[in-house]
């Protein structure tokens, strides 16, 4: 290829240089057919759909405009031919290819490798919602494992700082792509599960990128990490379209780290405002109670009884002197007919004594050997007769 002519000694302005390269891409391949796996799919609310090209050594942006679809069922790994026009986007001076055509060939590795992964996961029960731990209603603690350097971090602490009154947050740095990395996300994982004081939840994630970039959210080291441990996890793992294998093992899946930190924030002041309202009601069913009360104790206070204790004791005395009284009646009338019983035992006892007996005339005779009364007599004994006027001595015939 020549060298195109250059004048070395013009100050190109940033928007120059780049129609410069525009025009270099469309001038020197208008059309080109290009061979990779999608990466990093995304639609706008345009229609248009972005995503990567890419191999194994290197990518390109590519841009499948409305216009141009016929229909096509993309998805996030699909080897397809694409074939369109070379161009240079100005704004962010990257070339890029704009697709007029594009046909699927198969599934990329990693895509397959993933969906592989998932499947197995799944069938283990990994990803059930029975075994999930439920978020915490106060969270005061937060745990958050993402790389220092990222946008990620810098999100949540802003909506933390923003929303979020008296919560510690402790991070822990890891890598989140590259070699080593998933080592370090297990290890904080298991750090921040024995970390002292417990925190009570933890933020899981990074920014998006391609399914490369995420990878290292979709080892299987990782997932059964996430699920292992005793401590709810948010997985916000890249952009709301991205999904990894961390998402399905994770108490929940947060589409963006700013959502996570939201949804943590908004789940502890739902609970408050929750807390408020019924601390409203109480106060209104006290103060109606209250009320009622004073009420009560206003019309009572009006009571002539109040006003004239003595009146409570005026029945009662009168009461007490009737009940006295009636006991007094009814104690003489008892006493009274005692005594005509006892008058009637009386005179029923005197006439059945033997005096009384021997008034009517008759007489009682003894043995005068012994003085016992004397039912019968032998000849010849002597016995005593007493009647009611005399004793005398006799002797039988």
């Amino acid at each position: 290829m020549n060298k195109l002519p250059f004048d070395e000694e013009k100050v190109f302005s940033v928007t120059e240089i780049s129609l410069v390269v525009k025009e270099m891409l469309e001038g020197v391949l208008a059309v080109v057919s290009i061979e990779g796996e999608i990466s990093n799919l995304k639609q706008a609310a345009s229609g248009h759909i972005y995503f990567d090209l890419k191999d194994e050594n290197a990518l390109i942006s590519a841009v499948l405009f409305k216009s141009s679809q016929r229909g096509q069922k993309l998805k996030e790994g699909d080897k397809v031919l694409a074939r369109g026009d070379l161009s240079c986007y100005i704004k962010s001076g990257r070339y890029q290819i704009i697709v007029k055509s594009v046909s699927v060939q198969t599934q990329g590795n990693l895509y397959l490798e993933f969906e592989k992964l998932k499947e197995k996961l799944s069938a283990e029960g990994l990803f059930d919602e029975a075994r999930k731990l439920p978020l915490p209603k106060f969270p005061s603690r937060i745990g958050v494992i993402t790389s220092p350097a990222g946008a990620a971090l810098r999100d949540i602490l802003s909506v933390l700082k923003r929303r979020g009154r008296n919560l510690s947050v402790i991070v822990a740095p890891v890598l989140v792509q590259g070699e080593g990395s998933k080592e370090q996300i297990v290890e904080a994982i298991r750090n921040l599960n024995k970390f002292k004081p417990a925190v009570d939840v933890i933020l899981l994630g990074r920014g998006g990128g391609s399914i490369e970039d995420l990878w290292s959210f979709n080892e299987e080291i990782v997932a059964r990490a996430v699920a292992a441990g005793k401590i709810p996890i948010i997985s916000c793992v890249g952009h709301e379209t991205d999904f990894t294998l961390t998402d399905f093992a994770a108490a929940l899946r947060a589409p963006t780290p700013s959502a996570a930190a939201e949804l943590v924030v908004e789940n502890a002041q739902n609970t408050l405002r929750h807390l408020a309202q019924l601390n409203k009601l109480l106060l209104q069913s006290v103060s109606l109670k209250y009320e009622r009360l004073n009420a009560r104790f206003k019309m009572a206070a009006q009571n002539k009884i109040f006003k004239n204790p003595s009146l409570i004791f005026r029945d009662k005395e009168q009461l007490l002197d009737s009940l006295n009284e009636d006991m007094r009646s009814a104690m003489s009338l008892h006493i009274k007919n005692a005594e005509n019983g006892l008058k009637t035992l009386n005179q029923r006892l005197t006439a059945l004594s033997p005096s009384s007996v021997l008034k009517r005339g008759y007489s009682i005779v003894r043995r005068m050997e012994d003085g016992k009364i004397a039912r019968t007599a032998l000849r010849g004994e002597k016995l005593t007769v007493e009647t009611s006027r005399d004793l005398f001595e006799v002797e039988t015939l």
